[in-house]
């Protein structure tokens, strides 16, 4: 189900993003008649795009009727993590209806994690949080060739290269489906519903088992030419250092990354040198990156300590970034931001202190006020995007 032509997509774009309006609100920004843009309207009613909402305020005269988007609208986004799968339900607003999480290993392939994310799609529309389905959105943590709907070697994902994600939802779903990186996923949930609607050019960053970067240029995903733009976690920031999982070395997600804080407090644990983290491993293998917040709030100064590191790399790679594209705004999002302000104020200082003053003159760093729900919420947003745009999503 997509919109018929080009005026339909333009008044389906305005009501999603402009809520309810009358008829004659929606001719002037389409340049239609009264008479074609109630043809219009009525047609989108018929396909169930849109619906009647009640009567807009008097001023003075014969109140107008508004029209709005159907309320049986839904878009479902699932964001698979490298440890998780998150998947939530949006009405035709992308406002959320319906969210869960929960565990899963993405090294167990394509065909377990898959066939689990259909499974709770399932148990959703079973919970009547599906009237209808009208399309999805999936974004997972590799590098994804948009075009052809497929990840392409990704570092963290053994047997997922080349296996066709958007066809196997399509397939099994019966419905349109995108798939896209999961960090320009969480990106466009920042343009849609979070800190990115205030401007058109803006950086997201995700710190978690990787680091990667959504680029929103012109309120646009920026993917380049093969779905690659934004891999900014195997940057090289020294020559030298630990193997990153792409068999590199010197990357920056190999100094600072979820996976990195977890081999490098554990190894600060079993050494003994910081007794707050080896008090944390007891009975462990591992410890976390949550671990390191921990014991970084308990004063330990080790964990403290691998956490401004950490941050100045990154910090120094932002600042490259904000010297050649020059974004409005840079949002940090993943869980390890959870990590919070000693994170973001040294990451702040190295950026400023290595960009140009009149790039970062009035260039905020902030954490993601979507949180957990970014990925979610820009997937669904992809693919309402493509259903109610009837063209290829941004």
């Amino acid at each position: 189900m997509q919109p018929e032509n080009a005026h339909q997509a333009r008044l389906l774009t305005s009501l999603r993003f402009g809520g309810a309006q009358a008829a004659a609100e929606l001719a002037a920004q389409v340049s239609l008649s009264r008479s074609k843009i109630g043809q219009e309207l009525a047609r989108l009613q018929e396909l169930g795009f849109v619906e009647r909402a009640g009567k807009a305020a008097s001023r003075g005269g014969r109140r107008s009727g508004l029209v709005q988007l159907s309320r049986r609208l839904r878009f479902v986004g699932i964001d698979i993590g490298a440890t998780s799968l998150d998947v939530g339900v949006t009405d035709g607003l992308l406002d959320l209806v319906a969210h869960t999480s929960e565990g899963i290993e993405i090294k167990d392939g394509p065909d377990a994690v898959l066939g689990r994310a259909v499974d709770v799609v399932e148990e959703m529309r079973a919970a009547g949080h599906l009237p209808g389905l009208h399309g999805v959105g999936v974004g997972v943590p590799g590098p994804v060739s948009f075009r052809d709907g497929f990840t392409v070697s990704p570092p963290i994902m053994p047997g997922w290269d080349r296996y066709p994600v958007r066809e196997y939802f399509a397939q099994r779903l019966g419905v349109p489906a995108l798939v896209d990186n999961d960090v320009n996923l969480m990106a466009l949930g920042e343009m849609y519903r979070g800190l990115g609607r205030s401007v058109p050019d803006f950086l997201f960053v995700k710190i978690g088992t990787g680091i990667g970067c959504g680029i929103i240029t012109g309120n646009r995903v920026l993917r380049g030419s093969n779905g690659s733009a934004g891999d900014i976690g195997h940057i090289a920031v020294h020559d030298t250092g630990p193997v990153c999982g792409c068999g590199r070395t010197g990357c920056l997600e190999a100094w600072f990354s979820g996976a990195s804080l977890s081999r490098d407090a554990t190894a600060l644990a079993r050494s003994g040198e910081s007794p707050e983290l080896r008090e944390l491993l007891a009975g462990r293998d591992v410890l976390t990156a949550h671990d390191v917040g921990t014991a970084m709030r308990h004063g330990d100064p080790l964990a403290l300590g691998l956490v401004r590191e950490g941050a100045r790399r990154l910090g120094t790679v932002l600042a490259g970034l904000v010297n050649f594209a020059n974004p409005a705004m840079i949002v940090v999002g993943g869980g390890v931001a959870g990590l919070g302000h000693p994170l973001l104020a040294e990451v702040r200082s190295e950026l400023y202190r290595r960009s140009t003053p009149l790039a970062t003159s009035s260039l905020p760093i902030a954490l993601s006020e979507l949180g957990g729900t970014a990925g979610v919420v820009g997937a669904a947003g992809l693919i309402s995007d493509h259903v109610l745009g009837g063209a290829a999503a941004p």
